[in-house]
């Protein structure tokens, strides 16, 4: 087995922002020469995630309304209170959606469908600078 591995580097404003890094984890699984096999892709942090959805304003928002109604930011969490923070929807939000996704490769190519982007969700209160870390296994 072969594994080739990149970082994706980003600057993000938080606030449920959702970054489309479907290039950069393209990128990576051309430059590992792996032509069949899997791109696990991980977003490091205990406030972001990754997932698979249609890139587009329509389906971003509403995605954003759901997580809203889901898992309010001015709600009452325990990690607010035990920590001083404002953060703690951020985690449960991160830990709904989950850290990473497992892509297969296809002749060299990464196998989502038409219409579908990988993302990174943002759910921190304050702008981040983030990492995304991409492993081709073929």
């Amino acid at each position: 087995m072969s594994v080739h591995a990149g970082l994706l580097r980003l600057a993000t404003d938080g606030h449920g922002e959702v970054v489309d890094v479907t290039e950069g984890v393209r990128t990576i699984v051309e430059r590992s020469g792996i032509r069949s096999g899997v791109a696990v892709v991980f977003a490091v942090g205990a406030t972001v995630a990754i997932t698979t959805i249609e890139h587009e304003p329509g389906a971003v928002s509403d995605l954003q309304a759901l997580l809203e109604r889901l898992i309010p930011a001015g709600a009452v969490y325990r990690h607010n209170e035990l920590n001083a923070d404002t953060n703690a929807h951020a985690h449960l939000s991160a830990a709904l959606i989950g850290p990473s996704e497992s892509i297969p490769i296809v002749d060299g190519a990464l196998g989502l469908g038409t219409w579908q982007q990988v993302v990174l969700l943002d759910f921190d209160d304050r702008p981040r600078d983030r990492v995304v870390s991409v492993h081709v296994l073929g």
